[in-house]
């Protein structure tokens, strides 16, 4: 049911820090060639910091912890790929299909494969206009339910702000904000909106470990990391551009699975492509900051263990 890659595999056999990464940014997020060419630069990001990258799919029936080339381009071109959230891994390996992951189904089988980091763009959560759509995003319940630390530059711009951050609160999900005070909203480096604010990997590495090891709560732990700011749009304006793409949303009665990457793509649109740029900017910018904090928890795990 699962596969390991020769390099996952080692890397667990002789201790080298891990960090999972979802696939729907290779089959739904971004055009080929560009999508398979981020995906790889994004897998040798973490290398050169000491960290070993595990991209997650389902490859013909079976759940993939880390992908070799030809599966990576698998993902990016083919037509046959299934978005896939954790209800859906049932179907996908009874029926040997493809499936990309989305952060709920990678936070899962992160947790079924014990990594403790991942690194994405953005978290999904409740969603505008939820109370006529009821949309809101599994990716909460199951960042709620896996031990792990999510990289993200905070929830993605789509969403009604206010009310998923009223969710992560009622689910008792820990937020931190890395050297920032507010959450950082995707495309936007900062907002109105407090989040706890830690300012090293020190630091996370111990709040991961008083989490799961002295006072053994389970659950996972938002890591909000912002754009870096040459990168970034205003949040005024991306706000304005939402406003615009949700009419046409719901003239095309468009929704489920596909309301993201229809918000992303006209975002692109309207942006002229500046979106697109900020996008693969702080997916990479997660990318270092979870190889770096997946090689201080295992300094820090390894310390606890000892003094046991």
């Amino acid at each position: 049911m699962i596969e390991y890659s020769k390099e996952v595999a080692n890397a667990f056999e002789v201790g080298i820090p891990i960090v999972a990464l979802e696939s729907t940014i290779i089959s739904f997020g971004m055009p080929y060639p560009q999508n398979l060419a981020v995906a790889k630069q994004i897998e040798s990001t973490i290398r050169s910091l000491g960290a070993v990258p595990a991209t997650i799919a389902v490859i013909n029936g079976k759940i993939k912890i880390g992908l070799q080339e030809e599966e990576l381009l698998t993902l990016a071109t083919s037509k046959n790929i299934i978005k896939a959230s954790t209800k859906d891994l049932p179907y996908l390996l009874a029926t040997q299909k493809n499936g990309a992951t989305t952060v709920a189904s990678t936070a899962y089988c992160a947790q079924m494969a014990n990594i403790r980091v991942f690194a994405t763009g953005g978290i999904g959560g409740v969603h505008r206009g939820v109370n006529e759509t009821f949309d809101v995003s599994a990716d909460l319940l199951e960042i709620k339910n896996n031990s792990l630390a999510v990289v993200c530059a905070g929830m993605k711009s789509i969403l009604d702000i206010e009310k998923t951050i009223e969710r992560l609160e009622t689910l008792s999900i820990l937020a931190i904000g890395y050297k920032c005070d507010t959450w950082p909203l995707f495309y936007s480096s900062d907002s109105n909106y407090h989040i706890l604010r830690t300012n090293s990997t020190v630091e996370i590495a111990k709040i991961m470990d008083y989490k799961w090891n002295k006072l053994d709560q389970p659950g996972g732990i938002i890591i909000a990391n912002p754009i870096e700011k040459n990168q970034e749009i205003s949040y005024t304006l991306i706000d304005k551009y939402i406003r615009e793409i949700a009419k046409q949303a719901a003239e095309k009665k468009i929704s489920g699975k596909k309301i993201t990457p229809f918000f992303l793509q006209e975002i692109v649109n309207k942006t002229q492509g500046k979106s697109l740029k900020a996008n693969i900017s702080l997916v990479l910018n997660n990318a270092k900051l979870a190889a770096e904090i997946a090689k201080q928890y295992a300094i820090t795990k390894n310390h606890f263990a000892k003094k046991i």
